[in-house]
């Protein structure tokens, strides 16, 4: 049991310690992160933002955010693995019932773990969900459908699948990964977060008690912190994949690289030229990092005070943090090759495993669409629409 966000804080950095030499190796071989995973779990870190109510160290968004980018600083796969475990804990937080939250957050305490199974493929857009849950006369459901990009699916004990129900509004389905009917596949092939297990969920006929059914969408009738507090967490991996990569760079021309002749110079670290560039990239590492921390205070003070003000700028907060941290993570680490030199580009090395994993993360959802939130948040007053995914 961790009981505070100091020790959350602790936890979180001792375990980046102890993940980063096995990162690289992971993802050359696509070695599937188990033993790490269990690990994180037993420090009980995927517990943290349960409620103190119920037993948990209910620690703040900055803390949470922190905990990623450490994470994330080490392995961005491993890290992106729990995101969807957080913000199905934080659904329960928000609609589940008494009964439920009693239930699951024993579950969490316990050591349980949440994957997700909530994008679909082939449908009209993202929020176009044809995944069905028909209730039956004994008053449990029928759950069918088949999801894609299952991040943490392969590892959980819980599997929350998006539905929509006979009125066609959105519910959560927490489903136990062992029932008739659920098969999880592991066939993701991306090019970066190679070890997600990010996969295919079908579901057929599952029977789901109703006691395991969440109303969602009840979450966007009104001023929320679902889609800040989710995309929050998407911001710190980008941050924290900013910073390994530049760590990394330092590491790889303070010992490896050469100095180019025409400097004078006898090593490459000593390079005024290389001085400036890592000077301008650890200028952006800070700017997202400080952005990440800006959120992060925004989605607490808006939980400690929630209305519609508070809840928009969160998500505003959260838009900038996320827009920024992730060029940030792009330029970092295309720039790594640039300030190493040729060996950098050694396939051997696994260098681009930085590159790779902040271009797929990346594409979780684009960049462009924040940026016009926050072009009509300035301009217009407008806020941000509830959809949860700002």
């Amino acid at each position: 049991m961790i009981r505070d966000d100091a020790e959350a804080l602790r936890t979180a950095a001792a375990l980046a310690e102890e993940f980063r030499p096995g990162a690289s190796g992971r993802d050359a071989r696509r070695e599937l992160p188990r033993a790490e995973l269990d690990r994180l779990t037993a420090t009980g870190l995927l517990a943290v933002t349960v409620p103190a109510a119920h037993g948990g160290a209910d620690v703040s968004a900055a803390t949470l955010a922190e905990v990623f980018r450490l994470l994330a600083s080490a392995d961005a796969s491993l890290a992106q693995i729990p995101q969807s475990h957080f913000a199905y804990v934080n659904v329960l937080r928000q609609q589940g019932s008494p009964e439920q939250q009693a239930f699951f957050f024993a579950e969490v305490l316990a050591g349980r773990r949440f994957g997700n199974a909530q994008s679909e493929a082939g449908t009209k857009h993202l929020q176009d969900i044809r995944t069905r849950l028909v209730r039956g006369e004994d008053g449990s459901y029928l759950l069918t459908g088949v999801k894609h990009y299952s991040t943490g699916a392969l590892f959980a004990d819980w599997i929350p699948v998006l539905a929509r129900a006979d009125d066609d509004l959105l519910h959560v389905a927490y489903v136990p990964a062992d029932a008739p009917g659920l098969t999880v596949t592991d066939d993701w092939d991306g090019m970066g977060q190679r070890t997600t297990a990010s996969g295919t969920v079908e579901l057929a006929d599952v029977v789901v008690p109703a006691a395991h059914v969440v109303p969602h969408h009840l979450t966007f009738t009104g001023p929320q912190l679902h889609g800040a507090l989710a995309q929050l967490l998407h911001t710190a991996i980008d941050a924290g994949i900013a910073a390994g990569a530049l760590a990394e760079a330092a590491e790889f021309v303070r010992t490896r690289s050469r100095p180019w002749f025409e400097s004078g110079y006898d090593t490459a670290a000593e390079d005024p030229l290389l001085i400036q560039r890592f000077g301008e990239l650890d200028l952006r590492r800070r700017a997202a990092d400080a952005l990440l921390t800006t959120a992060a205070r925004a989605v607490d003070a808006a939980r400690a005070d929630l209305d519609d003000d508070s809840a928009a700028e969160a998500s505003i907060a959260v838009a900038a943090a996320k827009a920024y941290a992730g060029s940030a993570a792009l330029e970092i680490a295309d720039a790594l090759f640039e300030v190493s030199g040729t060996r950098a580009a050694l396939d051997s090395l696994n260098l681009h495993r930085h590159w790779r994993d902040a271009r797929t993360h990346t594409l979780h959802d684009p960049a462009r669409w924040k940026i016009q939130h926050l072009g009509r948040y300035v301009l217009n007053g407008t806020r941000p629409p509830r959809h949860g995914l700002l």
